[in-house]
């Protein structure tokens, strides 16, 4: 791999768990940690804790919603989908959105609508804005921690409030 197509996967990467960590902020997870750096079979992770700071009307949905997040914010940046990139997190959704829909037909229809979603999320200034920060942030230390990730998040949209 040449050190410019290596920079572009990190690059990429960093989009694909910003984007985690930012969607989860938005539903109201706590992020512990988000990392570029590689382990087993990922180029990066968004970790989580398991509650909620606030009660989601649907829990499953936020769950497909940060799941689909990584895919979204790396398309986003690249202008195309990494569906090998996001292999994991894909079988992940489709059991999820399975699990609700009870067959396939319906569950393509679930996974389409929250990544419809998730897009419009991250048209949203402050959301796109705290997505290239935290990528930022990865880019120059691997590896921040979810009160850094809350902070850029937050940052973000004080920036964005400020321009409106």
């Amino acid at each position: 791999m040449s050190s410019s197509s290596h920079s572009d996967q990190r690059s990429l990467t960093a989009y694909h768990e910003a984007g985690h960590a930012v969607i989860a902020i938005v539903v109201g997870r706590s992020v512990n940690k988000v990392s570029i750096i590689p382990g087993g079979n990922r180029l990066g992770a968004c970790k989580m804790s398991k509650g909620r700071k606030k009660a989601s009307q649907d829990v499953l949905e936020a769950e497909l919603l940060i799941l689909l997040a990584g895919l979204a914010a790396e398309g986003r940046k690249s202008g195309r989908y990494n569906m090998g990139g996001a292999a994991q997190d894909l079988r992940d959704a489709e059991k999820l959105a399975f699990s609700r829909a009870g067959n396939s037909r319906q569950a393509e229809k679930i996974l389409k609508r929250t990544l419809d979603k998730v897009h419009h999320l991250f048209d949203q200034s402050a959301n796109w804005a705290a997505t290239k920060s935290i990528a930022e942030a990865l880019l120059e230390s691997e590896a921040i921690s979810g009160r850094e990730a809350d902070h850029l998040y937050r940052m973000a949209v004080e920036q964005e409030k400020k321009k409106a």
